[in-house]
């Protein structure tokens, strides 16, 4: 067992299983911030920084649709190296233009979902997705 953890070597199983894990924790945690952006788009109100020039309605829809509905594909495991780049973008715009007066602590949130997208974005969706599912040869 032992031997096991000190190993270099990684199985493809556990390769998907990284990338399960890695698709619940980055969306279903994005959830929770993409919920009320959603929710204020549905209710007309596109009060919402407007941190790269586009309007605060804009800059709210983008944002919204990444965290909501990129999050919602991305835990389902549809289209996850697609959904990963706006999801990238996003944090990025959030670390180091949204908070990019603050302290590190304020950026760290966002940096540490970036992690999580551009990891997926490497491994793709794995074999627990819609993905997996929908790729299979229908001919069988």
């Amino acid at each position: 067992m032992f031997k096991k953890l000190l190993s270099l070597n990684t199985s493809q199983n556990q390769l998907n299983f990284a990338s399960l894990v890695l698709r619940i924790i980055g969306g279903g945690f994005m959830l929770t911030h993409g919920l009320p952006k959603l929710q204020k788009v549905l209710a007309g109100d596109f009060k919402f920084g407007d941190p790269i020039g586009i309007g605060p309605e804009a800059s709210l829809i983008l944002t919204a649709a990444a965290e909501f509905g990129g999050a919602l594909l991305l835990l389902f495991g549809l289209g996850t190296r697609l959904v990963s780049a706006p999801l990238m973008f996003t944090m990025i715009i959030a670390a180091f233009v949204a908070h990019g007066a603050d302290p590190f602590g304020k950026k760290e949130l966002a940096l540490m979902y970036f992690g999580v997208y551009f990891a997926l974005f490497l491994l793709g969706s794995g074999k627990f997705s819609l993905d997996a599912i929908l790729s299979k040869d229908k001919s069988l």
